[in-house]
C-alpha cells in the first residue's frame, strides 16, 4: 500500500537461536498491517555448533517467505572481509532506496550501516543479551552508530539488558524494553502431542522427562546441564531427558565428549534431537524446561516457551530469569545436584505452578509484542532523505 512504512531488517545471517525466532516472528506479525518489511541478511550461510547451514533451510527463512517477505543475502558464504567492497555497497543502497525505516537484529550489522550510511533514515537496533562487553567488536559497533546520530532507538527484550547496556555507556533514552512473547496458539498444552512424541522416543506417559533446547554454546553451559542430567537420571530410573538445538546432535564431536565425562554417551534414556522447526512438541512432552546458562541470557525464548506449554521452568539466576520464573518454577544455583533436586522438587509440587503457568499464557503475548514494535516504529520514522555514503 502506498501509505505502508517501509522497513528493512538487516540480519548477520540466519541459523538457529532464539533472537531469530524471535525477529523473524514480529516481522511476519508486522508485515502487511501498515508496513512492508524485507530482511537482508549479510550472509547467507552460517557456521555455527558444528553445523553448515544455508539461509534457505532454516525455518525463520521460511517463516518469512511464507509471510510474504522479501529476504535476500549480500553474501554467499558465511565468512568474508569486515570492510564491504564497492559492489557491496552498491547492493545495499538499491536496497535502501524505498526505505523509510532501518532494524538490525544484534549490533553485528550495525558494521554494515556505519560503513556504509543509511541517508538520514532511523535506525532500530534490537538487544537480545545482557554482555554487552562479551560480544567482540559489536559493543564498539554499538557505540559508533549511537555517536554518529544513526541510532534512534534501541529495543531491550528485558530490563536486564537495559540495565547491563547503559551500564556500558548506552544513552538511557534511546533504550526501550519491549518483552518477548509466543504464540499462544502454537505454544499451548496439548495432550496428544504429548503422548504421540513419547511414543516415538520410547518414553512411558508417566515417565519425568526433562527437555534442555539450546545451541551447542558456550553460554549456555552444556557441561553443567549434562552433570544434572547424569545425577537426575541416577536417582530417578524411569526419567528421560530431550535435548534440541544446534549441535545438539551425535555429530558433534563436543557434546559427545561431553556426554562421555558424566557417563551419558550410550543412555537410551537420553535424547539427542537437533535443530527442530516444532519446539512446541518438545515442550508439549515434557513436565520441565530447563535452562543452566553462566552468562548473556536476556529473556530466554525456550522458558516462555516451554511454560506456554506447561512444561515447569527451571533455570539459572542469569538475566531476567527469575522475573520469568517466578511463581511459575524454580531458580536454582549452578551446581548440579542443586539443579537435579530442584526438578525433582518441581515434579513433586507441579500441581501448585499450574494455575501460575496458565496465568502465564496472558503476561507473554505474542500480539502485545508486536503492537509495541509497531509503535516504536512509526515512532521513529521520518521523512527527511540525504543521500547514502559513496
Amino acid at each position: 500500500m502506498a501509505g505502508d512504512i517501509r522497513v528493512l531488517s538487516l540480519y548477520e545471517g540466519f541459523f538457529s537461536g532464539g533472537a531469530r525466532i524471535l525477529h523473524s516472528d514480529v516481522l511476519a506479525g508486522l508485515h502487511g498491517h501498515g508496513q512492508r518489511h524485507r530482511v537482508l541478511s549479510i550472509h547467507g550461510q552460517a557456521h555455527r555448533e558444528a553445523t553448515v547451514q544455508r539461509m534457505q533451510d532454516d525455518a525463520s527463512y521460511r517463516k518469512l517467505v511464507a509471510a510474504g517477505l522479501s529476504v535476500s543475502a549480500l553474501r554467499d558464504g558465511f565468512a568474508g572481509p569486515v570492510d564491504f567492497d564497492a559492489a557491496e555497497l552498491a547492493v545495499f543502497e538499491r536496497a535502501m532506496s524505498d526505505v523509510d525505516v532501518v532494524l538490525t537484529l544484534k549490533e553485528q550489522p550495525l558494521r554494515l550501516v556505519n560503513q556504509a550510511g543509511v541517508g538520514g533514515r532511523p535506525v532500530i537496533t534490537c538487544l537480545h543479551r545482557s554482555d554487552p562487553e562479551n560480544q567482540g567488536p559489536a559493543l564498539a559497533e554499538l557505540r559508533t552508530a549511537v555517536d554518529t546520530g544513526a541510532i534512534a532507538a534501541l529495543v531491550c527484550c528485558a530490563e536486564s539488558t537495559r540495565a547491563a547496556y547503559q551500564a556500558a555507556g548506552i544513552p538511557a533514552e534511546l533504550l526501550e524494553v519491549i518483552p518477548n512473547g509466543v504464540d499462544p496458539r502454537r505454544f499451548r498444552p496439548d495432550r496428544w502431542v504429548r503422548a504421540r512424541l513419547r511414543r516415538a522416543l520410547g518414553i512411558a506417559p508417566d515417565a519425568p522427562v526433562i527437555a534442555f533446547a539450546a545451541r551447542y554454546d558456550l553460554m549456555k553451559n552444556v557441561p553443567l546441564f549434562l552433570a544434572s542430567a547424569a545425577a537426575f537420571l541416577a536417582a530417578q530410573p524411569n526419567a528421560h531427558v530431550i535435548m534440541c538445538g544446534a549441535g545438539m546432535t551425535a555429530a558433534n564431536p563436543h557434546l559427545t565428549a561431553d556426554l562421555a565425562l558424566v557417563g551419558l554417551e550410550s543412555s537410551p534414556r537420553l535424547h539427542r534431537l537437533g535443530v527442530r522447526d516444532d519446539p512446541q512438541t518438545l515442550y508439549a512432552a515434557a513436565d520441565i524446561v530447563a535452562l543452566t546458562s553462566s552468562f548473556g541470557e536476556a529473556a530466554p525464548l525456550c522458558l516462555i516457551e516451554g511454560m506456554m506449554c506447561g512444561a515447569i521452568p527451571v533455570a539459572t539466576d542469569v538475566g531476567d530469569c527469575a522475573a520469568i520464573v517466578a511463581g511459575c518454577g524454580l531458580i536454582t544455583p549452578p551446581d548440579p545436584e542443586a539443579i537435579a533436586a530442584a526438578w525433582t522438587e518441581a515434579l513433586a509440587h507441579r500441581a501448585q505452578f499450574a494455575p501460575a503457568l496458565r496465568a502465564s499464557r496472558t503476561h507473554f503475548s505474542r500480539r502485545r509484542m508486536i503492537a509495541s514494535y509497531a509503535r516504536l516504529i512509526r515512532r521513529v520514522r521520518t521523512p527527511s532523505r540525504v543521500p547514502l555514503a559513496a
